[in-house]
């Protein structure tokens, strides 16, 4: 825990900025984001259903290209062909 008090005669302003600093050389902040924004590894069922999804989708997608029942260059897997 990272504590400060305030000296004699020293302005609000500058106790923050002595609390700020021993906040960040403590690596408190650090710590937190990784706990924070930490990904789980993904098991590899998933990995393998995601990339089968993919899959269907991109041939899905070049199979209605071939019809031409959409653009190909769309960003949107599915946006239909303008006439």
């Amino acid at each position: 825990m990272v504590e400060v008090r305030k000296r004699d005669n020293e302005g609000s302003e500058s106790l923050i900025r002595r609390f700020s600093r021993r906040v960040y050389e403590s690596g408190v902040l650090i710590q937190a984001k990784k706990i924070r924004f930490r990904e789980d590894k993904k098991n590899r069922r998933k990995v393998r259903e995601e990339a089968q999804r993919r899959a269907e989708i991109q041939s899905e997608r070049e199979r209605l290209i071939k019809l031409g029942e959409i653009d190909e260059f769309s960003t949107y897997p599915y946006t239909k062909k303008k006439k």
